[in-house]
């Protein structure tokens, strides 16, 4: 997790994330001290919950304003590879940090891997387990194609981890891509929170749907309106003892009907955070937060 220098609405990135919104009576200063108040609060709580969080301090210069949202440009690999994304907005490729991988290396046994990078002087972007959702376990990748995720990278991606690509179109109410998949879907090991609604093409809805059953996923079917609440946007982590956590903002949490929450907590201990300043100026929540590690320690 990346502790944020600066923090703010980004207009790179509000042409395609919906979720984002400008209007405010706080000053810059505010919103920064607010979401830093956030983070810290999180990371406060995934500690006391056994939680094992590394903890990156956000470099003053350059600013970088989507700094606290790391799972879109870095994800690691039980094999030991930490895969580098191609992203999407300029301001935001400068959060790709050397001195991170430096640190990371201190612990882990990790190659680093940017072959995707060169894409970006196409115009074409994958932004990391924002715009994947990655069922380890079964080499599956589930991708709705948007701006920020273009299809031939997902085919590269699939093809270099040996993953199958389940790709789909995914629409708000209004017909426009979600920027990313990990706002529509959350999956766990035995659990997938979805919008299916969103996925206007039957078979391509199916396509996802009988894949989740082949893997024996529940499904918790969300709706477009609880989207926009961040439902979509939760992590499965797990700790030392006990069911894994379902990790989700105070927004996404309020916005679960009973049935929904009975589900989920048949597989998990539940924990909610206060993130109201990160999802109104960043347009991303708790899932986007944290970038997993599943590196192998370092003999």
């Amino acid at each position: 997790m990346v502790r944020p220098a600066h923090f703010g609405y980004n207009p790179e990135t509000a042409d395609n994330n919906v979720f984002q919104n400008a209007d405010t009576n706080l000053t810059a200063a505010e919103i920064e001290e607010a979401a830093r108040a956030e983070f810290d609060q999180m990371v406060q709580r995934l500690k006391e919950e056994g939680v094992q969080v590394i903890v990156i301090e956000d470099t003053p210069l350059p600013v970088k304003t989507d700094a606290v949202f790391p799972n879109n440009w870095i994800s690691t690999h039980h094999n030991g590879d930490v895969i580098l994304y191609p992203m999407f907005s300029p301001n935001r490729r400068l959060e790709r940090r050397a001195d991170i991988m430096e640190h990371l290396s201190q612990s882990y046994d990790l190659s680093i891997d940017e072959s995707l990078l060169k894409y970006e002087e196409e115009g074409l972007f994958l932004e990391g387990t924002g715009s994947m959702i990655l069922d380890r376990e079964h080499s599956l990748i589930y991708a709705c194609y948007s701006e920020r995720t273009h299809v031939p990278l997902l085919e590269e991606l699939g093809k270099k981890m040996n993953y199958e690509v389940v790709g789909f179109q995914g629409v708000d109410d209004n017909g426009i891509p979600y920027y990313h998949t990990n706002v529509i879907m959350t999956l766990g090991q035995h659990i997938a929170i979805i919008c299916t609604a969103s996925i206007e093409d039957i078979n391509e809805r199916n396509n996802v749907l009988n894949h989740l059953v082949r893997t024996k996923k529940e499904v918790v079917e969300i709706s477009r309106e609880q989207v926009l609440q961040f439902a979509g946007n939760m992590l499965e982590v797990e700790v030392a003892d006990g069911p894994p956590l379902m990790v989700m903002s105070r927004s996404a949490y309020d916005s679960l009907t009973k049935d929904q929450l009975y589900i989920i907590k048949k597989y998990n201990k539940i924990v909610y955070l206060p993130l109201s300043t990160i999802e109104k100026f960043g347009g991303g929540s708790a899932r986007c937060m944290m970038a997993e590690i599943f590196l192998p320690n370092l003999a």
